[in-house]
């Protein structure tokens, strides 16, 4: 069972888990999630929760009926269905003695390397605080991402960020059905082909923006990122339990390895914008799976922001490695050859000690 193997996992929770057909919060469904979480956590397991729900609360708790709304109604509404969603959360997971902070993502904070290396750090030190984060589309500031945006895809990109080994994916159906009559459960995908497509039915519920077909694209992300998904049924209580215990549901499975996901993200899916010219001692720390650090540096080309991708030359000319950096090149150039615990009193404030961290980075 891939649950019991992984480390990171990422809940993605649909609306119709979290509310009911009457727009109320299913407190008692929470709870025993919540309880299953706890569980889980006992055994190493980091959690981050993708929760929708937002907008279908704020319009309960305005007494708003209508199913279809105007984006700015529905960005009013999200904002005040978001603080009831969160202050539930917290109250549930408070009384297990487990913090949680929230973070709201808009599609820049995934799609730009720079806001989303920052976005991963964020969620690095929540881990290290203990704390599980509660993730929901920015709604109140979108716009187009209320009507066509949906949280299967930003569950994916979190995913993605934060090097997850699951992504569970739980909706109103035990997972993918070969057809609505039969409803037999295809158990295992490994490619995403027309067959598989032939199977999707468009059918959404009251409240959720997607459906089977934004599953299947948040499944791709996944597995072109070294990450399981699952398509799980969650209106069970104890969902998590149930699924641990039964494994009813479809399992994508990752084209390639997690390392070799992220050498293709770095590699790939970004030009480089700069070089960092470093020593023979640096080169030789990179190959034993180092970060490079200031007093490696030599020189830097080029003109750079933080978050950009950058070469990485040794003494030869060669290029040695490619990663992101989390400094400017202004700010390289006045710490280069120095030592990490120097770095704040060159700046003026403090800073990462690592100009490229070893996991943003890709030996070549």
């Amino acid at each position: 069972m891939y649950i019991n193997k992984a480390k990171k996992i990422v809940l993605k929770i649909g609306s119709s888990n979290v509310v009911d057909s009457r727009g109320k919060l299913k407190e008692k469904w929470l709870k025993s999630l919540v309880k299953d979480i706890e569980k889980l956590r006992k055994n190493g397991k980091e959690f981050v929760i993708v929760s929708s729900g937002a907008i279908a609360l704020g319009q309960n708790y305005s007494k708003i009926k209508k199913k279809r709304l105007k984006i700015e109604m529905s960005q009013a509404l999200a904002s005040i269905g978001q603080i009831h969603l969160t202050n539930t959360y917290r109250k549930i997971f408070e009384k297990r003695k487990i913090k949680i902070g929230q973070i709201l993502i808009s599609p820049d904070d995934t799609e730009q390397r720079r806001r989303a290396i920052n976005v991963k750090r964020t969620f690095e030190n929540l881990f290290k605080l203990g704390a599980i984060p509660i993730v929901n589309e920015n709604d109140t500031t979108a716009t187009t991402e209320i009507k066509y945006g949906d949280n299967d895809r930003l569950a994916a990109r979190v995913a993605q960020i934060i090097s997850a080994n699951i992504l569970i994916n739980f909706s109103d159906v035990d997972g993918l059905y070969e057809s609505s009559e039969n409803k037999k459960v295809v158990k295992e995908v490994k490619n995403i082909n027309d067959e598989i497509y032939s199977f999707v039915e468009n059918k959404k519920n009251s409240y959720g923006s997607g459906g089977m077909g934004t599953k299947l694209d948040a499944a791709k992300i996944c597995m072109n990122s070294g990450c399981y998904m699952a398509i799980a049924n969650g209106k069970h209580i104890n969902p998590l339990d149930k699924l641990v215990k039964t494994n009813i549901c479809t399992w994508f499975l990752p084209k390639v390895s997690s390392l070799d996901a992220r050498k293709k993200w770095i590699v790939s899916s970004i030009g480089s914008n700069g070089k960092i010219y470093i020593d023979n001692g640096a080169s030789k720390a990179l190959r034993n799976g180092k970060s490079l650090l200031p007093a490696g540096i030599t020189k830097v080309e080029g003109k750079f922001l933080k978050g950009e991708n950058i070469l990485i030359v040794d003494e030869s000319g060669k290029d040695c490695a490619r990663g992101i950096t989390s400094f400017s090149s202004e700010e390289i150039n006045k710490v280069k050859g120095l030592k990490s615990d120097q770095i704040e009193n060159i700046l003026g404030y403090s800073s990462k000690s690592e100009i490229i961290h070893r996991d943003d980075m890709v030996k070549l």
